[in-house]
């Protein structure tokens, strides 16, 4: 697929996409920089910032490969600062455990969408959307996190399992308004003229396995989905 770079709309979805890569990699960045002063342990503070310090090296690997297609990153990151200002202001966590499961769960919904448009495009950006979509080792934390306070204290499974339902619907609706509101973007997905992409069915299994890879992780956490 390297020949569709050059064309104008297969640019501008890649820069689409790498733009909103990229802010959720800043986002995250950020959150879990926030969320390491709230953890009870400096070794968990250590940890998470450890962690952040990860998804910022994601981030500039995105900026730098921007760069390369001489874009900056408010050029191509700005278009998506509202959607995600939406999904943070209605998914703001209140507790530390709720922090865990958003970056684990919340977060991650959005990775599984990315990893599916990476199907669609050249091989120089597939790999470097799977290189920054990999775990920055938040998953095993979040599990070990949450299920130990499960144990600790039965009581709080039932409100995490009703705040991961919560992050669920705001991921996906996020995600299917980003998909439609960018038209480049969306090409990405669909295709266009000598470029094929998915059908509407194929479309459908991509949310249906969103939503079963969202039911998989909250089982590995320990909460009903």
């Amino acid at each position: 697929m390297e020949n569709h770079v050059e064309d104008p709309e297969y640019r501008a979805g890649i820069i689409d996409l790498l733009g909103a890569l990229g802010l959720g990699e800043l986002s995250a960045f950020q959150r879990l920089a926030a969320d390491a002063e709230l953890a009870p342990t400096l070794a968990d503070q250590a940890a998470l910032a450890g962690m952040a310090a990860a998804e910022y090296r994601h981030f500039e690997r995105i900026r730098d490969r921007l760069a390369e297609l001489g874009v900056s990153v408010d050029e191509a990151m700005g278009p998506f600062r509202e959607p995600y200002a939406v999904f943070h202001a209605k998914t703001a966590p209140s507790t530390w455990l709720e922090g865990l499961v958003k970056a684990y769960v919340g977060d991650q919904i959005g990775t599984d969408f990315y990893r599916e448009i990476a199907s669609a495009v050249d091989e120089d950006t597939r790999a470097l959307v799977l290189e920054v979509m990999a775990d920055a080792g938040h998953a095993d934390f979040a599990v070990d996190r949450v299920r130990a306070a499960i144990e600790e204290d039965p009581s709080v499974a039932g409100r995490l399992a009703l705040w991961g339902r919560r992050l669920v619907g705001e991921a996906l609706a996020q995600a299917q308004r980003v998909a439609a509101d960018r038209d480049a973007l969306t090409s990405i997905i669909v295709g266009s003229a000598g470029r094929p992409g998915m059908d509407l069915a194929e479309l459908g299994r991509v949310f249906a396995r969103l939503t079963e890879n969202h039911a998989k992780r909250m089982a590995k956490l320990g909460l009903a989905s």
